[in-house]
């Protein structure tokens, strides 16, 4: 719980730092400022906290497993960086295994953002943060991140108290 609310703050200061630079800048070039509306903020600061939380949960999944931070993160850096990124790619190419890429952290938290009109795509080659598909809808997108938060969540307790409270 704490987690979610130190990730919750950081989320809406991020924001706020970016709503104050975009408003510097355009003050400074003469351009109309031109805000988004309650919803889209809405939208956008629930979105971005519930991608972070379910990293954050499988963080906090690794650090149990692993019973230290140092390996979970380096786990969590090859496995969100690399990992996903290949079995995505092969789970796109396989025409029988596409809908298990649906189903991939990655494709679900790129889901979420893509309607708010943030671009994934770039133009200078293939990197890590380059995303191309599968896209799926927003509300399955949500449900699957929301089903990860509390599966992670959920097996970090078990695993915890199990383990190290018994």
């Amino acid at each position: 719980a704490a987690l979610a609310v130190a990730l919750l703050i950081f989320v809406v200061a991020d924001f706020a730092v970016s709503a104050l630079s975009s408003y510097l800048i355009a003050r400074r070039e003469d351009a109309a400022v031109d805000w988004p509306g309650v919803w889209l903020l809405l939208r956008g600061i629930t979105g971005a906290w519930l991608i972070l939380a379910v990293w954050a949960a499988l963080g906090v999944l690794l650090a149990v497993l692993s019973r230290g931070t140092a390996l979970a993160i380096g786990i969590g850096i090859l496995y969100g960086l690399v990992i996903e990124g290949l079995i995505s790619t092969l789970f796109d190419q396989v025409r029988l295994l596409r809908p298990l890429a649906q189903a991939l952290l990655r494709a679900n938290a790129y889901s979420l953002v893509e309607p708010l009109g943030v671009s994934v795509t770039t133009a200078a080659g293939a990197g890590p943060g380059m995303f191309t598909g599968p896209y799926v809808g927003g509300v399955q997108a949500s449900l699957v991140l929301t089903a990860y938060l509390v599966s992670f969540v959920l097996l970090a307790a078990i695993l915890l108290r199990q383990r190290d409270v018994t």
